[in-house]
């Protein structure tokens, strides 16, 4: 625990710095290599002879998304019908996702024997967290260089909040499991305390950084439906690695695990948040 509370109190820092400090295309760079972190340690959950050869798939898939989707700063700062519909397969992949974290393991049955699909769930994973992470970041560049990283730090905020707060309440009040058969620790309680907390962070988070919504309600709306997905993302990511038979996605973070580990919630919550901020 020691360790990693140290490595927390190093990484929060500098991921914060990240967002506000890099340029936009640093940024975009930072998080491809991110991106690319996740889909290797991905590999673990495709049953492959070898993990490079695993890759391929992947690598493939997000380098024809560079090309088929708008990727100036131009376009990433007016977000187009490409961006919507590459959100919006995130959102769609998350609610069956989702679906399919809470009915397992019969669930299991449809996927598991398939290498294919496998490779498909962690480009639907990972590849929609990447666009939707550098559009709110691109959002507003031009007439505020630090309004969209002030909504991609609003996204961690509430997501960091919700996973506090649940873990205090799930503690204190826990009886209800979600999902025993994936992660016995989480509970029904704990999700609605997380879901409080991070309401509560991102109502002073929305005054103090001036984040604009439509009306009140529509905050209410995007962030519970964002905390929501990102509890049931921390699910799914467990799922594939009970399946797969191992721990954490790696070691490469000191008391945390790997990327996808440290990033699993925030996969499922970047997409919803950057489709329905977009939308409404």
């Amino acid at each position: 625990m020691k360790q990693r509370i140290i490595t927390a109190l190093i990484l929060a820092p500098l991921v914060i710095v990240g967002i506000f400090k890099l340029s936009l295309p640093l940024f975009i760079v930072a998080i491809a290599a991110v991106t690319m972190i996740g889909f290797w340690e991905w590999t673990q959950f495709v049953s492959a002879s070898s993990r490079l050869l695993a890759l391929i798939p992947t690598v493939a898939v997000g380098a024809a998304s560079l090309w088929l989707v708008p990727f100036d700063a131009f376009s990433l700062n007016q977000v187009q019908q490409p961006h919507l519909i590459v959100l919006a397969i995130g959102c769609l992949w998350w609610l069956a996702a989702s679906g399919l974290a809470i009915t397992y393991p019969k669930s299991s049955s449809l996927w598991q024997s398939s290498q294919w699909l496998r490779h498909g769930f962690g480009i639907l994973t990972l590849l929609p967290f990447f666009w939707s992470v550098i559009l709110l970041r691109a959002e507003g560049i031009d007439n505020d260089a630090y309004h969209g990283a002030r909504l991609v730090l609003y996204v961690c905020l509430i997501v960091w909040a919700a996973d506090s707060g649940a873990y205090f309440a799930g503690k204190s009040l826990g009886k209800h499991k979600m999902a025993p058969h994936v992660s016995p620790n989480k509970t029904i309680e704990g999700l609605v305390g997380g879901m409080i907390t991070a309401l509560v962070i991102g109502w002073v988070t929305a005054q103090w950084f001036d984040i604009q919504f439509s009306s009140y309600w529509a905050m209410v709306v995007i962030t519970l439906a964002t905390v929501v997905i990102s509890v049931l993302g921390d699910l799914v990511e467990s799922m594939f690695k009970r399946v797969a038979g191992i721990k954490d996605s790696s070691n490469i973070i000191p008391g945390h695990g790997g990327v996808l580990d440290r990033i699993d919630s925030l996969t499922a919550a970047f997409p919803v948040f950057a489709f329905l901020y977009f939308i409404f």
